[in-house]
């Protein structure tokens, strides 16, 4: 199957109550891990190259990669670019075939952010893909704290932008480790009230399983970024198989034992999210 956009995937999830798990890749591994569970759960699947990624691996390599295991899935796979951070690079993801451009201006103010992002939706929108964009500032565990999503404020940014998505702060934080958390529903609702743009939850990863579950289903989040959870299961899955022969040192054979305990995390991730509409 060929790669689809992210409003390709993103539209059916708000007409028909589910989302869809946007799948933070480091490498090979994980990457055929998340479209292995996707498959196995009959769903789509958002593959993403953030910062951390594209600093391993170049953006024309990693478009190559997520081409040919979407070519090569039964199911529909976005090839996405999360936190672009400037033009020349989301040009250059557009250019190594991704279908998915993540413009990142929410450190910038409100008019320059507006500005500087419909200038990437148009590029995406000319080539036939999709744009997302972030309106208030999603923080850092133990780093930058959040600025919530001002409601009056996302519905300029949507209007004025043209995203297919809007990525908002609403007690989401990236890199956390626990689910002790929750997301501002009351907050989510007053977004809901003034925009009909699909939303995207940052730091997914901090919010309980049963919460990711109902905001699917009842509200306009389509898209919940995991990173932190599924490279925890790859860290645990790396250790043990190290540690269960120390005399083994083919980092091929090491990394094969890290595929099926990734694929099982991943299925959890997205089963959760699809629920009955999905």
């Amino acid at each position: 199957m060929p790669l689809v956009t992210l409003s390709d995937v993103l539209q059916p999830a708000l007409k028909q109550g589910y989302a869809v798990g946007g799948l933070v890749t480091l490498g090979w591994e994980d990457m055929r891990a998340f479209v292995a569970a996707a498959e196995a759960e009959e769903c789509p699947v958002i593959l993403q190259a953030g910062p951390g990624c594209r600093a391993h691996t170049p953006l024309p390599v990693l478009g190559k990669m997520f081409r040919h295991l979407a070519e090569e899935a039964s199911v529909p796979v976005v090839a996405h670019l999360d936190h672009g951070y400037t033009y020349d690079e989301c040009a250059e993801a557009l250019d190594a075939g991704f279908t998915s451009l993540m413009f990142d201006g929410s450190r910038k103010p409100l008019a320059e952010n507006i500005s500087d992002t419909r200038r990437i939706a148009e590029m995406a929108h000319a080539a036939g893909i999709s744009c997302e964009g972030e309106i208030g500032f999603v923080g850092y565990s133990g780093g930058e704290a959040s600025a919530g999503t001002d409601p009056a404020e996302a519905a300029t940014f949507a209007t004025e932008t043209g995203v297919d998505a809007m990525a908002v702060s609403v007690g989401n934080v990236h890199l956390q480790q626990d689910r002790d958390g929750g997301l501002d529903v009351e907050r989510i609702a007053a977004i809901e009230a003034v925009t009909d743009v699909p939303l995207v939850i940052h730091g997914g990863s901090g919010v309980p399983h049963a919460q990711r579950a109902q905001l699917a289903r009842e509200t306009s989040i389509c898209k919940f970024n995991i990173g932190t959870e599924l490279r925890m299961a790859f860290g645990a899955a790396l250790r043990e198989a190290v540690n269960s022969d120390p005399e083994r040192f083919d980092r091929v054979t090491i990394l094969k034992d890290t595929e099926g305990p990734v694929m099982a995390a991943a299925r959890v991730v997205l089963r959760n999210l699809k629920g009955a509409g999905a």
